[in-house]
């Protein structure tokens, strides 16, 4: 069995609430008493893309499980890689595949410079190929980015998904190993299909979307500040059946 948490759009801007609420989820991890697989984390990490912020979230996401990333909208890919991942600055796709417990996680940079909406370059989608062209038939593989690939029913997100999600879907149509999808983006924990796979999208932990049946009249009302910070477990057993769990956690 393999259990990883799953953490997504903690918008670091060096001020206390963030960084709080971000302390809030790490500590909680790290205060399990069981080693997780992995921790990812899907993108928004810096609120800015200013170098502290990703000096924070390096301090922040120090942790006994091993922790992965991939940038959001809000993030800078040179900075990211310098402050962050702590590599030669670049504007180079920032995309990485890590073999965990028996399962193999390939995340994928979404993001495109100066937008916030996602879109997964030809670059990548040649690099994902090989990566599961290169994974044996039997090991499933798990597929991570910040943007989700489909309309979640909210006019504000669906303006700001994942474009071009076509090409996607064909690669997974030739790699039935490929397990499911797993994005952040949204500040909501949803899940629903894509490719005929699942699609799990980690709640925000800065913030919580409000739904358009939940909304007021205000136009900036299209998120809630109160909600606690929350995040998912993923659960995938040996017979490659994934459960999804997802914890809130009080400040």
């Amino acid at each position: 069995m393999i259990v990883i948490a799953h953490v997504s759009d903690v918008h670091l801007d060096t001020g206390e609430r963030s960084t709080e609420r971000t302390r809030a989820v790490m500590s909680y991890l790290e205060d399990l008493p069981y080693d997780l697989d992995a921790v990812l984390i899907t993108g928004d990490i810096a609120d800015h893309g200013r170098p502290e912020e990703y000096e924070l979230a390096r301090e922040l996401f120090v942790s006994r499980h091993p922790v992965m990333v991939c940038p959001g909208n809000h993030d800078d890919r040179a900075a990211f890689r310098e402050f962050l991942l702590q590599q030669p600055p670049s504007k180079a796709l920032v995309d990485e595949v890590r073999h965990v417990g028996g399962a193999v996680v390939a995340l994928c940079d979404s993001s495109v410079p100066g937008r916030h909406e996602g879109l997964v370059q030809d670059e990548t989608l040649a690099w994902l190929e090989q990566v599961l062209a290169e994974t044996p038939e039997t090991t499933p593989v798990l597929v991570g980015f910040h943007h989700p690939p489909v309309e979640l029913h909210d006019p504000y997100i669906d303006g700001i998904r994942q474009f071009r999600a076509e090409r996607l879907e064909a690669l997974a149509a030739r790699h039935p190993n490929l397990v499911a999808f797993l994005c952040g983006h949204a500040h909501t924990a949803a899940s629903t299909t894509f490719a005929g796979r699942p699609l799990l999208v980690a709640p925000g932990v800065v913030s919580t979307l409000r739904l358009p049946w939940e909304q007021r009249a205000h136009p900036l009302d299209h998120v809630f500040l109160d909600q606690p910070p929350a995040f998912a477990f993923h659960v995938l057993d040996d017979t490659g059946r994934l459960t999804t769990h997802y914890r809130s956690v009080l400040l």
